[in-house]
């Protein structure tokens, strides 16, 4: 059995709820065996802003912040293949982890 790890970044929140909200759906309206979808805490990133190369020229840094979302899709590779390579928004980042899981006891 595989299980696909479906993680999801964006620095727009309400896009990437959709994002995840569409996926619930449509995983519940399949009947796949899925957890998630799992949030992991805002991370703020700072970038220095400087009107030249030269010393002193810095202005204010530049914050923004990312959400994360993850989702684990078991067995159901075709359906997990699907929504992995599906369209999104240009603001979301998608990675895609896919993991083979054998029954305890089984041997190569």
């Amino acid at each position: 059995m595989f299980v696909t790890k479906i993680e999801f970044q964006s620095g727009d929140r309400d896009v990437l709820e959709g994002v995840v909200g569409d996926l619930k759906s449509d995983l519940r309206q399949k009947g796949v065996d899925w957890k998630g979808p799992h949030s992991e805490s805002p991370q703020t990133h700072r970038v220095p802003l400087y009107s030249s190369i030269g010393p002193g020229n810095q202005f204010d840094s530049w914050a923004y912040t990312v959400y994360s979302r993850h989702v684990e899709i078991h067995g159901s590779e075709q359906i997990a293949r699907e929504f992995a390579t599906q369209g999104f928004p240009d603001s979301v980042h998608v990675e895609v982890e896919v993991n083979r899981k054998r029954p305890l006891g089984q041997k190569d």
